[in-house]
């Protein structure tokens, strides 16, 4: 696990495209115990983690890693200045801003407040790479809107698109500049040229509705409000075969 995050992350920093010999100052959301702080120390660049768990934040103090860390909630907002960071990289984090852990939270809002707020928090001309794990096409298409509502630029690049254990998705975010897409790795397709574009499916469709939504007390309608609200931290009932089948009337 921890081989695998430190090289999420120097893919991440990499597809930041930072100039060579200069140090950079960047964000890492979602830093956890400074795993790709790490990384980013080693390559000569200075940075801030954020988290929201306090105790991934004592290990990473416990670790002695370099960068400044700041306890703060994502969906919240970027709590520093404007044009601060010349990058932003966050490794498997954003697709958590896609729950509503509480009744007040608003998943829309909270990814809308996250991106405007880092938008802000980053320099002209800089990048923010977003490394996620998207469930599907739906969540995929709410973060990126949320992050063009802001005013973002950019897409998604897809490494080893054909693999299901190497597979990796990277958000690439430009600020005030249109640039092209980092060509992703592993995607060579039979012409020869490098596809970038993830294609989801979803395997839920044959209960979903016309707007993408499972049909009401169907099973699937059923297993998904269960799933949300183990999320949520409340007591549920396990899955048996029985769950969400329709009891026959009783005379």
């Amino acid at each position: 696990m921890i081989e695998i995050q430190s090289q999420m992350s120097e893919r991440a920093v990499e597809l930041l495209g930072l100039p060579e010999d200069q140090p950079c100052f960047l964000l890492d959301v979602g830093c956890g115990s400074g795993l790709s702080g790490d990384y980013i120390s080693e390559e000569g660049h200075h940075w801030v983690g954020m988290d929201i768990s306090s105790a991934m934040l004592d290990v990473a103090m416990e670790r002695e890693v370099e960068g400044d860390l700041i306890l703060a909630d994502m969906g919240q907002g970027i709590p520093f200045r404007p044009g601060m960071f010349d990058g932003c990289v966050s490794i498997s984090a954003v697709q958590w801003l896609c729950n509503a852990d509480k009744k007040t939270h608003s998943p829309p809002k909270r990814l809308y407040r996250f991106f405007s707020t880092l938008y802000s928090a980053l320099a002209r001309g800089s990048r923010a790479i977003l490394q996620l794990y998207p469930e599907n096409s739906e969540q995929l298409e709410l973060i990126t809107a949320q992050a063009m509502k802001a005013g973002f630029t950019g897409g998604m690049v897809v490494d080893y698109p054909n693999s299901a254990k190497a597979k990796k998705f990277f958000l690439c975010l430009f600020v005030g500049t249109a640039g092209a897409l980092p060509k992703a790795l592993g995607a060579e397709c039979a012409d020869g040229e490098e596809s970038q574009q993830a294609k989801f499916t979803n395997e839920r469709t044959r209960f979903r509705n016309a707007k993408g939504k499972s049909v009401k007390k169907s099973r699937d309608w059923v297993l998904e409000k269960k799933e949300r609200r183990r999320r949520q931290g409340k007591e549920v009932r396990a899955d048996t075969r029985y769950t969400g089948r329709k009891r026959r009337p009783r005379f």
